[in-house]
């Protein structure tokens, strides 16, 4: 069960916890709370900030004295003990003092004194940044985000008589309640005022765009901005359908999906699909740049993955797109020669895979298993694990229609051979004939088919998936076909020849 702030913090204040730390993006609404509290229960408070200083009570006295200095606002935590009543010294942004080693002393002596005194050094930061000599002495408190019921009177407030109570309206409340999960009441506010504005109703896709805004200050995560849909997106039945059957609202309690990892060649579709599963079920795709999370400094990238995985469940309900996850985590096994770098991000990754409740539908791709931990496609980490193989003919066919159509190719320039190609060969076919104005058949003479410059790894790589993975273009596990090593473009294999 989720716990409110209110009430976690009378249990803490009431267990003698002289040291809490409120993490919250909105410090003006959880200092409302701790009034609201202290209030209620008959309890001293004081908050002092660095441009105001200490106020005091509800009168919102400021002490000038203690205005500019931390140190100072520190030690006046002791004046505020009062008989058997707790007194709360809420200090707003304090993480950014605490690289002193008089005010990260005096702060631990303060919260020592307080276990006797019932007085509570309360810091109130949008991250958790502490000393090692404050880390014991603190404990650490969420101050969530708004909830589905206050979304709605926001929107509810803001739309005034334009709202309206029959079915098309609430659809779209609810759809516009889904697009700003995640965001601060002063985000929803400006979001649902904007869709207002500009749409004159609450728009979901207006909520959204400003929900996106917090990808851009952040390079840890990226928005794809196309419109795909799964017609234009040839073959993978099976796994179209597994996704959409996962990602479909029901009536009751829904449980989010996990997502599901893709397996295959390169070219096979894999990152289109992924960019077509959020147009399909109306969410937006986020994709992750792992790479980008790597940082020079002990304990960065870690905390980078962290907070991308914060902004995307922030993003929720949304599509998260992990592409080429081989080669991320390919270091993992590597021994420590960056230092155990990839090995603690790949940790913060599972344990994030293993233990969300979000809804981030992800979607991990990769070209092959050599590099990858086995552990990373146990149970409960996808909800399936798909090997997407070459498109059969039925597929080709489809693929070979669909970019006829997108570079206005006429329907009878002949198709060529195209045994051992992939979608994405297919389509590199469509364009250079579009843009060498050439018939297909002699614009296929500029294309090697990776089943040929690899078909190695391609063999190996299906003999793995046979048994252990889901075939993404028909029900059931993935069967090998015959070994591509037995055909090469163009040339046919006698077997009775020495």
């Amino acid at each position: 069960m989720t716990t409110t702030l209110d009430t976690t913090l009378r249990e803490y204040v009431r267990a003698c916890f002289a040291g809490i730390w409120i993490r919250s993006d909105e410090q003006d609404e959880a200092l409302a709370t701790i009034a609201a509290v202290c209030r209620d229960e008959g309890w001293r408070l004081a908050a002092w900030d660095v441009d105001g200083g200490l106020r005091c009570g509800e009168d919102d006295e400021h002490d000038a004295d203690a205005a500019p200095d931390p140190l100072a606002a520190v030690r006046t935590a002791g004046r505020l003990a009062a008989g058997d009543a707790p007194g709360l010294l809420v200090l707003e942004n304090f993480h950014r003092f605490l690289q002193s080693a008089e005010i990260v002393q005096a702060t631990a002596r303060q919260i020592q004194l307080g276990k006797r005194q019932r007085t509570f050094v309360v810091v109130l930061a949008p991250v958790v940044e502490l000393p090692r000599e404050l880390e014991k002495l603190f404990v650490v408190l969420e101050h969530e985000l708004p909830d589905r019921e206050q979304l709605a009177a926001i929107a509810r407030e803001l739309a005034g008589a334009d709202a309206n109570d029959d079915d098309a309206d609430e659809a779209a409340l609810a759809a516009a309640l889904d697009a700003a999960a995640g965001l601060t009441r002063y985000e929803a506010e400006g979001a649902f005022a904007l869709a207002l504005v500009r749409d004159g109703r609450l728009a979901a896709a207006t909520v959204r765009e400003v929900k996106a805004q917090q990808l851009k200050k952040s390079a840890l995560l990226s928005l794809h901005e196309g419109s795909q849909r799964f017609d234009e997106l040839g073959g993978l039945a099976a796994l179209k359908e597994f996704c959409l059957a996962a990602l479909r609202r029901r009536d009751g309690p829904r449980l989010p999906a996990q997502g599901v990892l893709l397996l295959s060649p390169p070219g096979c579709g894999k990152s289109a699909f992924c960019k077509a599963l959020g147009g399909e079920v109306g969410r937006p795709t986020l994709r992750l740049d792992v790479g980008a999370l790597m940082g020079s400094l002990v304990g960065q990238t870690e905390a980078n993955v962290r907070r991308a995985m914060a902004v995307a469940e922030a993003m929720a309900p949304c599509v998260l797109m992990i592409d080429e996850v081989d080669k991320a985590l390919a270091g993992v096994g590597g021994g420590q020669a960056d230092g155990g770098v990839a090995a603690r991000m790949f940790g913060t990754l599972l344990s994030w895979l293993a233990d969300r409740t979000s809804d981030v539908f992800v979607v991990a791709t990769a070209n092959s298993v050599a590099a990858l931990p086995p552990e990373f496609a146990r149970a409960e980490r996808f909800d399936g694990v798909f090997f997407v193989d070459l498109p059969q003919r039925a597929e080709k066919d489809a693929i070979w229609t669909i970019h006829r159509r997108a570079f206005d190719l006429p329907p009878y320039d002949p198709t060529p051979a195209d045994d051992q190609w992939t979608g994405a060969e297919i389509r590199a076919c469509c364009r250079l004939a579009a843009l060498l104005d050439r018939p297909l058949v002699e614009a296929a003479q500029h294309v090697v088919p990776v089943a040929v410059s690899a078909a190695e790894q391609i063999d190996r790589l299906r003999q793995w998936a046979a048994g252990r993975c889901l075939a993404a273009d028909r029900p059931g596990p993935y069967r090998a076909a015959a070994p591509a090593g037995t055909r090469r473009r163009g040339v046919r294999i006698d077997p009775s020849a020495n």
